[in-house]
């Protein structure tokens, strides 16, 4: 393996890097840093915990030093960075901002700026202010070069970290506007856990040529860290068993994933109520409470930290022993992340995952793109009362929940077919439910058998839901003089929400109410003197004292334009003809 010495880095650097007492590179370190100073895109892949804020902090702050950059910081020169280094959330925008600070505490002339949303602008504009390096969440650096307050032009050095975690979380347009605004860069690197095939290939468009180093396959990833699943019947059944797991002596401090912000908040309280020293971090948290909340957990305060996926990357705490995925992540990519919070920098950890029964194909998922079992653990006093079940369709040896043992397909006899309940498999013959279907599913008669209907009234027809028995001795009434049913008569109740009756004499017939708006009614008899197309004294073509119409126009005509000449923009005339 490569020492520090040899990769040409300068001295401010390995002083640096001696104080931090590190003495030897990491695999990725070793394999990332020189071909980063050889120039050209990388895009590189190792587990978290590994050491890649270095891998790239390294070669960027080494160039930045070779550039000449060793006088003293000129607050009063506003120009713009010379490196850019993104990140998905504040808090790993925080650790990366801190790493390279405690790298450059024996150089002079580079000073690092955090860019990044929940803080004020005017500390952060004061704050980029000569700075070289600056380390930023996308959407407030998109908003401070909006105004103009942050030049990328100058950027000679773009790096993406937790790059698949980047493009997860939608920020793919922000990286293209970025991409746009430092396009004359001289190199780009990408960082992460994981590379999707999906999260390549957009990757690949935002770089000229990219190398890949690929350091850890999906089946060497996290060897220092002990996984095991249990199955759980419900939610009550996992907080019991992780109720039993934080009791462990061995655990140090542990980071409980919940799938939720509301299920972080409820689980933190519930674990506070039982005595752990808990604390909830998600992205709903101001920034001040999530910043202290971190600096609890690094001080030991707080044991244990329940956390959603977005708060929880870029924490780095040595003492982290152990890691519950008590909610499943909506992606499997996210479980390597969640589990690389534990056994960082060469440390053991144990990862615990608690699933119920329905998330079996999360858990498949999960371990198809790992390339390697979770070993299924049981509590002893707490095991899942739901049995375990043979694998669905039978095929391979896979674990699976709610399957049938023997056939293929969903058959169980072994044909293509659908079994039916209680395992037994389609036959030939026909179904017996009491005796042959002689008719088809409606059970409706055909049209043949149904017999004839002779002509009747409206009156005549069956009524409906709700209708009260006809009155004795009332006639036959049209569709238009039905009285409105909720209305009532005199002295009987009205329904909820009904409008009350007009007067104190009994119920109106609908004719006979005045309707919402004096909207004019099909049934409603004309009045004397009076139509409805030409009120008395009023007329909507020729109101009394004006006309519409230009001088001249010919009787009969309707005009609605008030516009004189032809052919212009906006006429509404239409003629009679």
């Amino acid at each position: 393996m490569s020492s520090f010495e040899s990769m040409g880095l300068a001295a401010p650097l390995l002083k640096a890097i001696e104080n931090l007492g590190f003495t030897q590179p990491t695999p990725v370190q070793a394999e990332a840093v020189p071909a980063a100073l050889q120039g050209g895109d990388w895009m590189v892949s190792s587990q978290t915990g590994s050491g890649k804020t270095a891998a790239f902090l390294l070669p960027v702050l080494n160039a930045m030093m070779a550039g000449g950059n060793n006088s003293p910081i000129d607050l009063h020169r506003v120009i713009g960075p010379a490196g850019l280094i993104l990140c998905p959330t504040r808090e790993l925008a925080q650790q990366v901002a801190q790493d390279a600070i405690d790298l450059l505490k024996n150089s002079k002339g580079i000073r690092v700026a955090t860019v990044m949303g929940g803080m004020p602008y005017g500390k952060q504009m004061a704050g980029l202010r000569g700075a070289l390096l600056v380390v930023a969440t996308p959407g407030r650096l998109l908003d401070l070069a909006q105004r103009r307050q942050i030049h990328l032009a100058d950027v000679k050095t773009l790096v993406v970290d937790e790059a698949d975690r980047m493009l997860d979380l939608g920020f793919a347009e922000d990286l293209e506007d970025i991409n746009h605004l430092c396009q004359k860069r001289d190199q780009t690197l990408m960082f992460s856990a994981t590379f999707a095939p999906r999260i390549m290939s957009l990757a690949s468009r935002l770089m000229k040529s990219p190398g890949r180093l690929e350091l850890a396959s999906a089946s060497d990833r996290h060897a220092q860290i002990t996984q095991s699943l249990h199955w759980a019947d419900n939610m009550i059944h996992k907080e019991k068993l992780l109720d039993h797991y934080l009791r462990d002596a061995e655990l140090e401090q542990a980071v409980v994933f919940a799938s939720t912000q509301v299920e972080t908040d409820r689980l933190a309280d519930a674990l506070a109520e039982q005595g752990h020293a808990v604390a909830a971090l998600h992205g709903a948290m101001p920034q001040k409470v999530r910043a202290h909340r971190l600096k609890q957990l690094r001080s030991g305060n707080v044991r244990v930290l329940v956390a959603t996926d977005v708060a929880a990357r870029g924490i780095d705490v040595p003492s982290i022993t152990h890691v519950f995925n008590f909610g499943l992540p909506m992606k499997a990519e996210d479980y390597v992340h969640r589990i690389g919070r534990t056994g960082r920098a060469g440390r053991t950890g144990k990862a615990i995952t608690f699933a119920e029964h329905r998330d079996r194909m999360k858990v498949r998922t999960i371990e198809a793109l790992t390339d390697q079992r979770i070993p299924v653990a049981v509590v002893a006093g707490l095991e899942p009362k739901t049995p375990e079940r043979p694998e669905r369709g039978g095929r391979g040896e896979g674990r699976g929940f709610g399957g049938r043992s023997e056939g293929r397909g969903r058959s169980g006899s072994g044909g293509g077919g659908r079994g039916a309940f209680g395992g037994h498999g389609r036959s030939s013959a026909p179904r017996d439910f009491g005796g042959p279907r002689e008719r088809d599913f409606g059970d409706r008669n055909e049209r043949s058998e149904r017999p004839v209907r002779e002509s009747r009234e409206f009156d005549d027809r069956p009524r409906s839901f709700n209708d009260r028995p006809r009155r004795e001795g009332s006639a036959p009434r049209s569709f238009g003089d039905k009285p409105r049913s909720f209305e009532g008569g005199a002295g009987k109740p009205r329904t909820w929400g009904d409008k009350p009756r007009q007067g104190g004499e009994g119920s109106k017939s609908f004719a006979e109410r005045k309707p919402w708006g004096d909207k004019p009614q099909g049934d409603r008899p004309n009045r004397e003197g009076r139509s409805f197309d030409k009120p008395a004294g009023k007329s909507f073509s020729k109101p009394s004292g004006k006309s519409f119409a230009k001088p001249g126009a010919k009787p009969g005509g309707k005009v609605f334009s008030k516009h004189s000449g032809t052919g212009g923009h906006g006429g509404f005339s239409s003629r009679g003809r």
